[in-house]
């Protein structure tokens, strides 16, 4: 899921074909969250160690999956560019938004995620519980992807185009 340009692969650089692994998850590309499924490509040694791994980890996706994921793999060309458009529009429009409001961010070139700086004097989890409560509008703290996550909240994109029209006219109200 990317907007502009793709992002490189780690087989684009010199010497990362004999020791790297790249996976691919197919819950952002096809809206499959929580699916599960996904695949891995790179070093055949790496990925037959993890073929052995995952085996003894769980007994494989669920069939119907399976086929939804090969539908989408073998469809991308048709699926994939109306999704980026829909999730392009929808980050265009909460990055005007929030930057009249004066938040900071850097709008992102891939994913339907916005990262955006907390208020000074706030920790990610104190200004998400703030907007719960005194706005209704659900958004994560960045501490809980980890230390270095602190100091953001994320947004995700994945609501109707209406439903973040609204979050964010509530965020205009919000007393800071």
């Amino acid at each position: 899921m990317y907007y502009e340009e793709p992002p490189i692969s780690i087989f684009e650089i010199d010497g990362a074909k004999e020791v790297a692994i790249e996976f691919h998850s197919l819950s952002k590309t096809f809206c499959m969250t929580g699916w599960r499924i996904g695949f891995a490509v790179g070093n055949s040694f790496l990925v037959s160690t993890l073929a052995k791994v995952k085996s003894n980890i769980d007994s494989g996706v669920f069939t119907a999956i399976q086929e939804a994921g090969a539908y989408a793999l073998n469809n991308l060309e048709n699926i994939v560019p109306s999704l980026i458009k829909v999730f392009k529009k929808r980050r265009d429009l909460v990055s005007l938004e929030l930057e009249k409001l004066g938040y900071q961010f850097i709008k992102p070139s891939a994913t339907f995620y916005l990262w955006v700086k907390t208020p000074k004097g706030l920790t990610s989890q104190e200004f998400c519980k703030k907007v719960l409560q005194d706005v209704g509008v659900v958004v994560t703290p960045g501490a809980g992807f980890g230390k270095a996550g602190e100091g953001y909240f994320r947004i995700a994109l994945t609501v109707e185009e209406e439903r973040l029209k609204e979050a964010i006219q509530r965020f205009s109200i919000l007393q800071l």
